[in-house]
């Protein structure tokens, strides 16, 4: 997948520079990642300090060559995690703010549903379903 995303970069006239590198070696060590966490991460990897924007710009060149993807899980940050990981919907609890996911084929009714009547293609992966976890249901 590196070598494809260098070969994308190139093309583009661009380079898998270290610092791209080591802020996808970041993402795809966290899993979901806010860009403060990439910082953070990067931060621990003992190479030299990158700068936020540093992290910020990388993110979006990774992103603009379908590597990476983000998610909203609430209205801060977007969580970004590799694209290959897009592959399920999250669900946030609005009681203990733990996230949880389920497989996309779940909503693949709720897809064709909107398709359907509002002829909206939707992308369940970039989106979370927020509601209230087991346990925070029970106490409700």
């Amino acid at each position: 997948m590196v070598q494809d995303i260098g070969e994308q970069l190139r093309a583009q006239g661009r380079r898998m520079t270290p610092q791209r590198q080591r802020v996808l070696d970041a993402v795809a060590s966290l899993a979901h990642a806010t860009p403060e966490d990439v910082v953070a991460a990067v931060a621990r990897d003992g190479g030299a300090p990158l700068s936020p924007s540093t992290v910020y710009r990388a993110l979006e060149a990774l992103e603009s060559l379908g590597a990476v993807g983000h998610t909203h899980l609430d209205h801060r940050a977007p969580t970004y995690h590799l694209a290959d990981h897009a592959d399920h919907v999250h669900l946030v609890c609005r009681g203990c703010g733990r996230v949880d996911q389920c497989e996309r084929a779940t909503a693949v009714q709720f897809e064709a549903a909107v398709l359907r009547s509002k002829g909206f293609v939707a992308d369940v992966t970039h989106m979370a379903v927020h509601g209230w976890c087991s346990d925070c249901a029970k106490k409700r």
